[in-house]
């Protein structure tokens, strides 16, 4: 009888799915077939009788069965969101996206983005609970990032990559707002639903050179730290000017040079890169191949055969773990010893993360240090 009964549920319920469609349920009182008017009509179920208890008795377990089959596909396929409606004060900042109304003091912030924005928001006195940076790999095996954004990057948690990350995690967490970059826009309708979220593009239309000043300056006006955001560009721009009154014109007629090496090819920062606009403002002139403004600030992919793009009295290398054996090989390569850096024995290793990758105040200060380093105590 057990068995009877589970094959019979079985099939109930196949017949449900197949022929009830639980976004498009059929009219309640559904029009006869042309010709069955009378047949109905008279039939002992319409008119009642046990039959039509029977009947009625059907309809309302076919009816629950209904909601049920629906209740369950629900689950199954849904990703139920419990969506408060804010109830904090809040600030309206308009973003790539439109316009979203960020609490004036948000506590729980998750950063889904490259490694600036994060780091930007640790600069402005934001330590976000989570983030798509992978700090474990940063933690074990680049102390130079954890010495970058302190210990505090110990608490911060992974919450997935960062073009795909875990929204079951983020749900978890209950932030209060969401920072994420230009490329995980695609999925801001979901996660817009979890949280404030703001969009933070590559460029803006009011946004001029650099691009990474404009870009600190509108997260700290995200984060409501604009006073914060004004007093550590000060005292960058006093480093700044302090580093140009020591260098005087002692570099005026040489040019100095910024390559990343890998495998096969290199990549030069030029003019409107971050490091581009760095030496920029210290008045350091650059090779002509790199005193260009391009796309994103990177010119990509240059042949080891085209080392002559590198050619400055001056070469700095941002190195790190993965590309330094790249480095290594490129130094027994003919065309390296005719470039002029290395005939002069100016060719200077520093770090990646501080030159190329964080983009931030702190990375800035840190090239500051290495300018003085290598262009002033170097004899």
């Amino acid at each position: 009888m057990n068995r009877y009964i589970n094959n019979w549920m079985k099939w109930w319920r196949r017949s449900l799915r197949r022929f009830v469609n639980c976004e498009d349920r059929p009219h309640p009182n559904p029009p006869l077939a042309k010709g069955r008017e009378l047949e109905s009509t008279s039939s002992p179920l319409y008119k009642g009788g046990l039959r039509g208890v029977k009947q009625q008795l059907l309809l309302a377990l076919l009816t629950i069965g209904i909601a049920s089959a629906c209740s369950s596909t629900a689950i199954e396929h849904t990703v139920m969101l419990s969506i408060k409606s804010p109830s904090t004060p809040c600030r309206v900042v308009e973003h790539l996206m439109g316009e979203t109304c960020v609490p004036n003091h948000p506590k729980r912030v998750i950063v889904l983005s490259d490694t600036s924005l994060l780091s930007n928001a640790f600069t402005l006195g934001i330590k976000p609970i989570a983030s798509s940076v992978i700090l474990i790999d940063l933690n074990a095996n680049y102390p130079t990032e954890q010495a970058h954004l302190g210990e505090e990057i110990k608490e911060v948690q992974q919450v997935g990559l960062v073009l795909n990350p875990n929204i079951e995690k983020i749900l978890l967490l209950k932030p209060d707002l969401i920072l994420v970059w230009e490329p995980t826009k695609k999925i801001y309708p979901l996660l817009s639903q979890i949280a404030p979220t703001v969009v933070v593009p590559f460029d803006m239309p009011n946004w001029k050179e650099p691009k990474w000043k404009d870009k600190f300056r509108f997260i700290a006006e995200v984060l409501g730290k604009e006073a914060v955001a004004q007093e550590v560009m000060n005292q960058y721009n006093q480093r700044v000017e302090e580093l140009k009154v020591v260098l005087g014109n002692r570099y005026k007629n040489q040019t100095v040079s910024v390559a990343i090496v890998l495998n096969s090819y290199s990549i030069v920062a030029v003019k409107n890169s971050f490091i581009g606009s760095i030496l920029n403002e210290l008045g350091l002139q650059r090779p002509p191949a790199q005193n260009v403004v391009v796309s994103r600030g990177y010119s990509h992919e240059l042949s080891h055969e085209r080392l002559d793009v590198l050619d400055g009295d001056i070469l700095f290398l941002p190195v790190f773990s993965v590309n330094k054996e790249a480095y290594e090989r490129l130094k027994h390569k003919p065309l390296w010893k005719k470039l002029k850096a290395v005939q002069k024995g100016q060719v200077y290793l520093v770090d990646w993360w501080s030159w190329i990758a964080w983009q931030d105040p702190p990375a800035a200060n840190a090239v500051i240090d290495d300018l003085y380093k290598y262009l002033v105590n170097t004899p």
